[in-house]
């Protein structure tokens, strides 16, 4: 239970939008890649736009992708998931769980109390487990049941592939944190949590298409095609959620890539992919600072 909780917490935005199957050459051919070299002139950092659920099928990567974390000798990540001394799991349970004496129904209007009863009750979850999660805790697992229910597991997800990879062998660093993400999540207003629910549902119901456009992108590194889905979900009512769930945390991470281009050691970053597309997405920000940023 604390495991899945954790995942669930982890997923952010692009979590919405993840992966459906391709052939496995999708991921190995010579076409680009959804990752850049970032230069400074005096160092390298090699960005990555994760989907952070896949199946087995979808392995092997694409071989430039593995050459350049092997060159690599830090990998960092968005959060150290395998680290479970960093996981305050009672935090997390507090924030994401009523107390015993409060439920959703008291949050929320009768409309989106209905809407949740029915999307949830097609996954056969008892109403009291329904009732006890917060509007931002249930739109993330909601939407990471129906991947689940795809076949996709976040044990084959681009971050978890290379936390398994690094372990033992390179250093590993966290861009954010699980204690950070918690924050994120639990500093929304109920107003800002039940319309995140609203949007996630929405969004669910387009998802087998969305899925199926999300890869293809992905794997071919059309970045165009990447951002037009995003756009597509965005809502204007949802404007202050996307800042606080991408872009203050675009201009977050990049100062930390920043950081990491001042030393002296080849940093392999793994993001969401959402986080690297559009004018305030990682990469134009990184070039508008001056460093080159060149897709491979």
């Amino acid at each position: 239970m604390r495991k899945i909780s954790v995942k669930i917490l982890l997923l952010v935005f692009i979590f919405f939008l993840c992966s459906s199957l391709l052939e496995r050459d999708a991921f190995s051919g010579a076409q680009k890649n959804f990752m850049w070299k970032v230069e400074s002139g005096t160092n390298t950092a090699y960005v990555l736009g994760s989907i952070h659920y896949l199946k087995k099928e979808n392995y092997p990567l694409s071989k430039t992708i593995e050459d350049a974390f092997e060159k690599s000798n830090v990998l960092a990540v968005e959060a150290d998931v395998n680290d479970v001394s960093k996981i305050d799991v009672l935090k997390l349970m507090g924030t994401a769980f009523y107390p015993e004496n409060d439920t959703l129904e008291n949050h929320v209007s009768g409309d989106t109390y209905e809407l949740v009863k029915k999307e949830y009750g097609k996954l056969g979850i008892p109403l009291w487990i329904i009732n006890k999660q917060k509007p931002w805790f249930l739109a993330l697992s909601l939407t990471s049941l129906e991947l689940v229910k795809r076949g996709f597991d976040p044990d084959y997800g681009i971050d978890m592939h290379f936390l398994s990879e690094a372990s033992g062998k390179k250093k590993i660093k966290e861009l954010e944190s699980v204690d950070y993400q918690i924050n994120l999540f639990s500093g929304f207003s109920d107003r800002e949590q039940e319309l995140f629910l609203l949007n996630t549902l929405k969004d669910l119901r387009a998802i087998d298409e969305d899925l199926d456009m999300l890869i293809r992108s992905w794997t071919r590194g059309d970045v165009k095609n990447l951002e037009s889905l995003i756009q597509k979900s965005e809502d204007s009512e949802m404007s202050s959620i996307n800042e606080k769930l991408i872009y203050d945390r675009n201009r977050h991470m990049v100062s930390k890539i920043e950081d990491y281009l001042r030393t002296g050691e080849i940093h392999f970053v793994i993001v969401g992919a959402g986080h690297l597309v559009g004018n305030k997405g990682i990469i134009e920000i990184l070039k508008s600072k001056g460093y080159k940023a060149e897709q491979m």
